[in-house]
């Protein structure tokens, strides 16, 4: 499916991508709205109200920002998440290709909308810090991914060639802001949350499991796939 030897930078998505994106789902549609009611004593009713509230802010910094959504509520949402994190896990075959990745010469970057509290719990809990040479949250560059801004700033902080770069993410938005600066390899996640159904893609190729991306890619890409200054990336 892809021609590893053509790829330097491999730059990943968090929630939906490599985790299983019904934890959020649950979390941000459900679980909070109910907790906000319960721990302010207000009507259930406004679940509703909270929910619309919420996805109003799609696409934005503060969407994603658990230190906003902590104020705006007066909550502690890292600990409300807390509450619900045995839902939180890897998407099928994600694991296993982030160890497959771990053992390629391409750099390897988790490129994510979350902010670091939630990267941290979620690292907590599964480990994935380990597999990364570099993470980066868009509170870092204060530009969610959807927003050009966002690609700028990641390549000055981690230079990337976009035409030998492979991006894997499960929001449409956020894809057709990577296309849109360039970037030539791009995947959809078709099913990000394992509780709902798949969807296709209209400009990128959809993507059901990471097994496909590495069938063929024996050691001999190891070998042959460097990075652009001729160097590959040191084994760990």
């Amino acid at each position: 499916m892809l021609d590893w030897n053509t790829i330097d930078t491999v730059l990943l998505d968090m929630d939906g991508t490599l985790l299983d994106l019904h934890f959020d789902s649950h979390f941000w549609l459900e679980h909070l709205p109910r907790r906000y009611c319960e721990l302010h004593r207000l009507d259930e009713a406004l679940q509703a109200d909270l929910k619309a509230r919420i996805i109003s802010e799609s696409g934005t910094l503060n969407w994603y920002s658990l230190d906003y959504w902590s104020r705006e509520l007066e909550l502690d949402v890292v600990a409300l998440k807390r509450e619900v994190q045995h839902l939180i896990g890897y998407r099928h075959e994600a694991e296993d290709f982030l160890a497959w990745l771990r053992d390629q010469p391409q750099r390897v970057v988790l490129a994510t909308n979350a902010d670091r509290h939630g990267i941290d719990l979620k690292f907590a809990l599964t480990g994935m810090g380990d597999y990364f040479d570099a993470v980066v949250s868009s509170a870092d560059l204060g530009h969610a991914k959807e927003e050009q801004a966002f690609w700028h700033k990641l390549n000055e902080i981690e230079p990337f060639d976009p035409a030998r770069t492979l991006f894997i993410d499960d929001n449409p938005q956020v894809l057709e802001s990577a296309h849109t600066y360039g970037i030539a390899h791009l995947l959809g996640v078709r099913q990000p949350d394992s509780k709902r159904p798949a969807r296709d893609f209209e400009r990128v190729h959809g993507l059901d499991g990471f097994a496909v991306l590495t069938e063929g890619a024996g050691p001999e890409v190891a070998n042959a796939a460097v990075s652009s200054d001729g160097e590959g990336k040191e084994a760990s």
